[in-house]
């Protein structure tokens, strides 16, 4: 999926909603000049536990997620 980003006046990016959505604060991307594209690249970091929990903590709830009675019949099913 391709989007477009403006250059703001004082060299400011405004970015879609879609790639804001993905940007959390503490990211950190390397940036890497290709002939006439820019590319952005995230820095994967270790992440330390707390920062783990912080992290499901944000999560929104599975809607997909199976509930225990239809997880309960699935596992019957396998059992026969």
């Amino acid at each position: 999926m391709d989007f477009v980003i403006k250059v703001m006046p004082k060299g400011e990016l405004e970015l879609p909603d879609e790639i804001k959505a993905q940007l959390r604060p503490g990211d950190e991307y390397e940036v890497s000049l290709i002939e006439d594209s820019i590319v952005l690249k995230k820095i994967q970091k270790d992440l330390d536990i707390k920062e783990w929990f912080r992290i499901i903590e944000e999560l929104s709830p599975d809607p997909n997620q199976p509930t225990l009675e239809e997880i309960s019949k699935i596992v019957k099913e396998v059992r026969r």
